[in-house]
């Protein structure tokens, strides 16, 4: 009987990139067409308002939604393609590109970690409203920054010395989930007496 073997990171890291890529672009997908439907007829009412706290319009149609003067979701299409396309070269085999690519992508994931910081505090205390596919794009650009802050520490992408370095390259999965627990703290105390009302 074949011995099971743990993945090695290496091996994590391409699935990492690619279903996270696919779910992020479906999901930037889906609110760029529920922003269109909004901008067409303000009456439309979509797919992801459940109730009165999970309720899409008012995050779709905030100022926030649009920070650079056009729909957020277009920078979710484009990004979230990028890391499909590099989770799909990996899988083809292409572990020798230059320290610049791995430097572009790591500052393109640290855009979206913090593009989100922004967009959660806005949505908690700004708008007050949560946005289910927002929420899914969330969820996945956590685990690629992280995971990929992770690979470049080890392939020496980037130098980062000492206790630090080996933490950051050796914890990824620790990391995430310390960001899902913050998250999920912020979102249950911003909204408790909603979900206390639920029981």
């Amino acid at each position: 009987m074949k011995k099971f073997t743990k993945p090695s990171f290496k091996q994590v890291f391409p699935w990492v990139l690619t279903i996270g890529g696919i779910i992020g672009l479906l999901s930037a997908g889906i609110l760029t067409v529920e922003k269109i439907n909004l901008a067409a007829n303000p009456d439309y009412v979509p797919s992801c308002s459940l109730s009165p706290v999970v309720a899409c319009s008012p995050v779709i149609g905030s100022d926030q939604a649009s920070a650079f003067g056009f729909p957020n979701p277009f920078i979710g299409i484009a990004g979230f393609a990028m890391v499909w396309a590099v989770g799909m070269m990996l899988f083809a085999g292409a572990t020798k590109l230059k320290k610049w690519f791995w430097w572009c992508f790591q500052a393109g994931s640290l855009f979206g970690m913090l593009f989100i910081a922004w967009l959660i505090n806005a949505a908690l205390y700004d708008i007050g409203k949560l946005c289910i596919y927002c929420m899914i794009v969330w969820a996945i650009t956590i685990p690629i920054f992280w995971t990929t802050l992770a690979y470049n520490v080890q392939e020496k992408n980037i130098a980062i010395k000492g206790r630090a370095g080996t933490f950051l390259a050796n914890n990824a999965g620790k990391l995430i989930a310390i960001t899902y627990l913050i998250l999920i703290l912020l979102i249950f105390f911003r909204f408790q007496d909603y979900w206390y009302s639920l029981i």
